[in-house]
């Protein structure tokens, strides 16, 4: 049980950052490899509100949240937007590019080492059945499940998620309806951005060390859980990441004469992508479309 609660709760994290890229992708088939920086970046800007301005933890949040999608909205319209015509390879490469961009960026600015993220809410530990679970574990948890349940909505119930849903399916149409489609498409920028930074704060409060290149190794792990729940499918990138969080949890707790597979925990991530992408190409959630050609 006890490692069913911390994979739930790095699973919610890796969730947080995989809605964006699955978002994105769904928006305009681009998987935009410089994701996980922006997650770095909300670590970094919650990092400066609670330990420069001495903010409050939850004001410290909604504000990284703000900033990341702001970035959000400046990475799409600066490197994504003039390439949307070009080759999928070109703006593959461009996100890589902004990736290394974010990262080498902050390393100029606040160096290289890992620095401590502060300890903004004192920590209590609760015990029941044998499970111990502290205050922020629960915090994070319970935050990360509104944030996705408020995405949910915002997708399903609001004008402008209707107007993301039209345009996942048909940009051209969705734009003779009257849909502008670069406002729709930042929007979701954003809105994905604004989700990363929320999980870049939790997990720097989780950890308690941040760095500029914390981005890389989650990144690639939210990546792969998108792509295991069904990349473009929403639902499926909330299953993914929580797949992946127990996967990973599982991986660094087993006993005895099977406890070296916890130094290759990545390894195992990245095995269950490629079984995925052999058994289930479409992932988990995902739907084989026929195309017709």
């Amino acid at each position: 049980m006890q490692i069913i609660v911390n994979g739930l709760i790095l699973g919610s994290v890796y969730a947080l950052i995989a809605l964006g890229y699955t978002m994105v992708y769904g928006i305009i088939k681009l998987i935009n490899f410089a994701h996980g920086d922006v997650y770095m970046m909300g670590a970094f800007m919650g990092y400066y509100f609670i330990n420069s301005l001495h903010l409050n933890f939850f004001v410290a949040l909604i504000l990284s949240m703000a900033g990341c999608a702001l970035l959000g909205m400046a990475i799409e319209f600066l490197a994504y937007r003039p390439l949307r015509k070009s080759t999928k390879v070109a703006a593959l490469i461009t996100a890589i590019g902004v990736s290394f961009l974010l990262e080498n960026v902050m390393i100029y600015f606040v160096g290289s080492a890992s620095r401590q993220f502060p300890n903004a809410i004192k920590v209590t530990k609760y015990a029941f059945a044998g499970v111990t679970i502290t205050n922020v574990q629960l915090m994070i948890l319970v935050t990360a499940v509104i944030l996705m349940v408020l995405l949910q909505l915002i997708v399903k119930k609001t004008k402008m998620g209707k107007a993301m849903r039209a345009v996942s399916v048909e940009a051209d149409a969705a734009r003779l309806m009257g849909i502008n489609v670069d406002r729709t498409i930042s929007f979701t920028f954003a809105l994905g951005s604004a989700l990363a930074g929320a999980a870049g704060v939790l997990i720097g409060l989780y950890y308690g060390s941040i760095d500029p290149l914390m981005g890389m190794a989650p990144g690639l792990k939210a990546f792969v859980a998108a792509v295991l729940g069904g990349i473009g499918i929403i639902p499926g990138a909330a299953l993914g990441g929580v797949v992946i969080g127990l996967l990973e949890t599982v991986a660094q707790s087993l006993p005895g004469k099977l406890s070296w597979v916890a130094g290759y925990k990545d390894a195992v991530v990245y095995a269950v992508l490629i079984i995925i992408l052999l058994i289930r190409p479409a992932g988990i959630l995902g739907k084989n479309v026929k195309e017709k050609v």
